[in-house]
């Protein structure tokens, strides 16, 4: 395998635990996979899945990368359209009692990585993805981040949009900058923002 350059993209749905325990197994099976199709569906860069991980889309894309307005577009695009669906989810399924908590509990988070070495191999008709930086991404997941909506850059990643001005690309808030020490891959650098005064508004 050959590593080569390659962003990252992981919009993971929060609250995908208490919804699976707490909400009628009938309504459940049919609520999360819709959420995960319209993820799917509002991809309109040329992202490529890789994977579908129970509550996370595994986004990638080699070659030519998009401008970073197009980029960040995308998540909000990902971002509001997900809320669309959630409203429409819990109008379809009203007469269900565990409906009106679809828009409560669950969430989107989206994470963002531009790796220099991430290796693609075929496993059965599955592309995977190998490599170190995608670790990270993973990683990152998990975060010293107090929200549970937010749209995470890290330094990889900003580093190859370096010469734009990441703060002309947020018209509903400000960047914030943190860091996170992990196992076997040290402190990991990043932005965030806030992605609930999208739907806010």
């Amino acid at each position: 395998m050959k590593g080569e350059p390659m962003l990252i993209c992981i919009p993971d749905i929060s609250g995908f635990t208490e919804f699976m325990s707490e909400t009628d197994f009938e309504l459940s099976s049919k609520i999360i996979p819709a959420l995960l199709n319209q993820i799917i569906y509002t991809n309109k860069i040329g992202l490529k899945v890789s994977e579908i991980e129970g509550d996370a889309v595994l986004f990638f894309k080699t070659g030519e990368m998009p401008s970073l307005e197009n980029l960040i577009e995308q998540c909000r695009k990902f971002y509001t359209e997900f809320y669309k669906e959630l409203a429409s989810l819990r109008e379809k399924h009203i007469k269900n009692k565990d409906a009106e908590s679809i828009p409560e509990i669950l969430g989107l988070k989206i994470i963002l990585h531009y790796g220099k070495e991430i290796a693609l191999t075929k496993v059965g008709n599955s592309i995977k993805l190998f490599g170190e930086d995608l670790i990270i991404a993973h990683k990152l997941l998990k975060n010293e981040i107090n929200l549970s909506e937010y749209l995470l850059l890290t330094d990889g990643l900003t580093n190859y949009y370096k010469e734009n001005n990441l703060n002309d690309q947020f018209d509903w808030g400000s960047l914030k900058h943190n860091s996170t020490e992990y196992d076997h891959v040290g402190e990991i650098n990043y932005s965030y923002i806030n992605l609930k005064p999208l739907v806010e508004e």
